[in-house]
């Protein structure tokens, strides 16, 4: 199953991908869904039908808008951990966004004059299905509502004035994620896909998603004994290697220049970078 949350005239709508066209729902978006079926994806079905949108008209927004929290892994690939210098952790690199830091998979991000190192990650999002709370890893994957693909878009020079990476990490509308949501069922619990980004049609990191250091069932179990995950919550997994800032020299992003990021069976975000006005 894919699930998508589009934009339509006034509002936006969580809808179900049918490949040739959308059928709307009449929740807000795909989080919001799955609030109302407790993530129980079985229940979509008996939803209410607002409308139909073709595949090809639809104005595709981020797949979660209201996510009560969104949990980032740093860290998570060891040839990450290298290019950037780190020493390995004993537990994993937590730290957190904002809904408004989200933005959709083929919109246009601004950067903003404030930094000079806008950086690329691209990353395997998780959207949480069901609440966890005090989760053993063996159970981690019951609480997956499915995949995204989604890219960390990172403010370098805000990341690095502290040893806390938040600052870098919140601009309002620089991380995409999209292009829908897609079932565990279908990409095999993304235990290995493979995982890539593109800057102007170069590709600048290649990974897959087998190589995390902690997995996705780990995370969720790890994160859900310091707070409880509803439905609807994003969980990003953490960037390959690959990255700007990771090269010698570093290489930032520019005005104009397109970064295309792909995940194996789930799709693919291609956001423009403009600059500020």
């Amino acid at each position: 199953m894919r699930l998508a949350t589009l934009s339509v005239p006034g509002r936006t709508a969580a809808a179900l991908d049918f490949g040739t066209h959308y059928r709307l729902t009449p929740f807000r978006d795909v989080a919001a869904l799955l609030r109302e079926v407790d993530g129980d994806l079985t229940r979509v079905a008996d939803l209410e039908v607002d409308d139909t949108v073709p595949c090809e008209e639809a104005v595709l927004a981020p797949t979660v808008l209201t996510p009560s929290k969104i949990i980032c892994l740093g860290l998570n690939y060891a040839d990450h951990i290298l290019e950037m210098g780190h020493g390995g952790e004993q537990y994993p690199t937590l730290f957190a966004k904002f809904p408004a830091t989200l933005t959709g998979p083929f919109d246009n991000i601004e950067i903003p004059s404030s930094s000079n190192a806008v950086d690329w990650e691209v990353e395997l999002g998780v959207v949480i299905g069901k609440r966890a709370r005090n989760v053993m890893a063996t159970k981690g994957r019951d609480h997956i509502a499915g995949f995204v693909v989604a890219n960390d878009v990172s403010m370098r020079d805000f990341q690095r004035r502290t040893s806390q990476f938040l600052q870098g990490k919140i601009f309002e509308r620089t991380t995409p994620i999209g292009p829908e949501m897609v079932t565990p069922d279908e990409v095999d619990y993304a235990l290995d896909l493979k995982i890539s980004c593109s800057v102007d049609g170069i590709e600048m990191q290649s990974s897959r998603t087998s190589h995390m250091i902690t997995t996705v069932a780990e995370s969720i179990s790890y994160i859900s004994q310091i707070v409880t995950l509803e439905p609807g919550d994003l969980i990003l997994t953490g960037t390959p290697s690959g990255v700007g800032a990771g090269r010698t020299p570093p290489v930032f992003l520019s005005n104009d220049q397109v970064v295309t990021s792909y995940i194996e069976g789930i799709g693919e975000l291609v956001n423009r970078f403009v600059s500020e006005k």
